[in-house]
């Protein structure tokens, strides 16, 4: 067994600070014997070529970066994250975009789904924001795109989003339909 490997591992997954005895019950080995091992590993990653290190803190071991390498995390930490539209946040964006403004309840009426965490990513990607609320009771929120939305998909406003081509409209409502006969059939 590569004992090295499995703890780092562990420690590598866990992310925070591991017992011994917690290493030792899972690799069924003594704690000395894990403390040795340890030990052997410490001294490796003291190499220069290695950006971690291993710490111990109050008998659980930890893996973090070491300071030197500190500079480089920033810079990375500091690039923009690339935000991804998969198929359902681009699903939910459209169905804002072109019924807005909307609750969150009419999103997931039309989608079929709960549609918290894609509306929550699209106000997180600043797409979509809260736009007010309904005169109804519970005053529920209402969704609608943002001016960031318009510059990244380069449309002037809302009213000037491209149509949707009836027959196209029509194709989608069919293969709906097929859908739910399918699976009311299953």
């Amino acid at each position: 067994m590569n004992y090295e490997a499995q703890i780092e591992a562990i420690l590598f997954t866990m992310g925070e600070s591991v017992e011994i005895t917690k290493i030792a019950k899972a690799l069924e080995l003594k704690p000395g014997e894990v403390k040795k091992i340890v030990k052997s590993m410490q001294e490796k990653m003291n190499d220069s070529s290695r950006g971690t290190k291993i710490i111990e803190l109050d008998g659980a071991y930890q893996m973090c970066t070491k300071p030197e390498m500190y500079e480089a995390l920033i810079r990375v930490a500091k690039q923009p994250r690339k935000q991804v539209l998969t198929d359902v946040l681009m699903e939910t964006l459209s169905i804002i975009a072109y019924k807005q403004p909307i609750t969150k309840s009419e999103i997931e009426r039309i989608r079929g789904v709960k549609s918290d965490f894609a509306v929550n990513k699209l106000v997180e990607y600043e797409l979509v924001q809260e736009v007010g609320r309904m005169d109804t009771p519970g005053r529920p929120l209402l969704f609608g795109t943002t001016e960031e939305f318009l510059r990244r998909f380069g449309v002037e406003s809302a009213d000037s989003l491209p149509m949707v081509n009836p027959d196209v409209i029509e194709e989608f409502k069919q293969e709906a339909e097929e859908e739910v006969t399918l699976k009311s059939n299953d």
